[in-house]
């Protein structure tokens, strides 16, 4: 059993909870709890850290999975949350390729999010993409860090069912989606209604930053400005909440229930 919270292994733990750095330089992030762990696939687990208490209570689930026992002290010590669950384990990131996400579907139905900084409206989007049937997400790098521990827990698992990418040029990434057909729709104050538009072909939505929206030079890369229609004084919705709104709309005319 590891005991000491100076433990090489936990101070890396550590790093890789801190720093989207460390996550970077070794190619992996940190799932915590029960919940998120048991739905992380099992290929992809590196480092598997639970209490006695935990591998007492999963033991059934744990079988044929290499572990490392620690005391409860060095799981509070490495945990993010206030009531550690009893399980950290250190897992392989996705390998996924703007190449391959434009070829998983004909008629695709893409988010793509500009400078988004908070992690619960990235794991919101994230588990939204799921329920709607969304065919992946494009983020650049000033977006928070998908592997945030926090946007980790608010996925509540689906960080591993939705694909997405992270690209150093979005409007790259706009030009390129355009090449293949996909229409582009850039969240704006200024655009037309979004109920006046198609989203039955392949299309892709711009969401930009919480507070600035999206920059005029990407937003100036879309085929068409959109907006949600809004009522009172309220200007518009949050991040995760219009991306929700925008991706059923287009789940609902193409016929989807």
């Amino acid at each position: 059993m590891i005991s000491s919270t100076t433990n090489p292994r936990i101070k890396n733990i550590i790093r890789l909870k801190k720093s989207s750095r460390a996550r970077d330089e070794q190619d992996c992030f940190l799932v915590e709890g029960p919940r998120v762990f048991f739905e992380t696939p099992k290929e992809r687990l590196m480092e598997v850290y639970v209490t006695e208490a935990f591998a007492r209570k999963y033991e059934k689930e744990l079988e044929g999975c290499r572990y490392e026992l620690i005391s409860d002290q060095v799981c509070r010590h490495i945990s993010d949350t206030k009531t550690p669950q009893g399980v950290t384990a250190a897992v392989r990131r996705s390998s996924m390729t703007l190449d391959r996400l434009l070829t998983l579907e004909e008629k695709p139905l893409f988010l793509v999010l500009e400078d988004l900084q908070d992690p619960g409206n990235l794991g919101t989007i994230l588990r939204t993409a799921e329920g709607a049937g969304v065919t992946g997400i494009i983020m650049n790098r000033e977006t928070v860090d998908p592997y945030h521990p926090k946007v980790i827990r608010s996925t509540m698992g689906t960080i591993f069912r939705v694909p997405f990418v992270i690209v150093d040029d979005l409007t790259e990434a706009v030009r390129r989606m355009q090449e293949t057909g996909i229409r582009i729709y850039a969240a704006h104050l200024s655009g037309n209604s979004f109920y006046s538009e198609d989203y039955r072909e392949g299309t892709a939505f711009l969401i930009g930053n919480e507070g600035r929206g999206l920059t005029e030079e990407l937003a100036g890369r879309a085929d068409r400005m959109i907006r949600i229609p809004m009522r009172g004084r309220v200007e518009s919705l949050n991040a995760a909440i219009a991306a929700t709104v925008l991706v059923y709309e287009a789940q609902r005319q193409r016929g989807w229930n």
